[in-house]
């Protein structure tokens, strides 16, 4: 079952890393901007351009995915089954649900993950008594800092 806060991460962040293994034994991870919340025990997601990460759910669907929010370094590790849909009445569902939340990219497949496990993650800066403001904020200004040898940014 996923939790108000689970399901808020996943809508919040909208991109989830998942995992799954290929017929060889060897892993691959993938970003996926497609990642919704579909019930309150299913994630559900849409091959724009994954086709490994397809043919590996389909030969193996044990799956896991990860969703961090890179400010606050927490999030959450769902573990779980895909079930790759081809085409059909639900495939057509999915469509009109990516199509209400604007997503205007073709998709070939439609990725369903049955929850069954789900673990927080989170950073060790929390270990030292860090609380979330303190973490986004040392974050938040780590990623507006200029990279190392970077030129300055264009004057606007």
């Amino acid at each position: 079952m996923l939790s108000p806060e689970m399901k808020s991460c996943v809508e919040r962040q909208r991109l989830g890393f998942v995992a799954s293994v290929g017929g060889d034994g060897a892993p691959s991870i993938s970003p996926k901007g497609s990642l919704a919340v579909w019930d309150d025990a299913t994630l559900v997601f849409v091959d724009v351009r994954s086709p490994v990460t397809v043919r590996n759910l389909i030969e193996n669907p044990a799956v896991e995915i990860n969703v961090v929010d890179v400010l606050t370094r927490a999030g959450w590790r769902f573990r779980g089954r895909a079930r790759v849909l081809l085409s059909g009445p639900t495939f057509e569902r999915v469509r009109e649900f990516y199509a209400a939340r604007g997503m205007q990219r073709p998709f070939e497949h439609v990725v369903f993950v049955g929850v069954e496990h789900t673990a927080a993650l989170q950073s060790p800066a929390y270990d030292d008594g860090a609380v979330e403001d303190d973490v986004r904020l040392a974050w938040s200004t780590y990623w507006m800092a200029p990279a190392p040898g970077a030129p300055p940014p264009a004057a606007i």
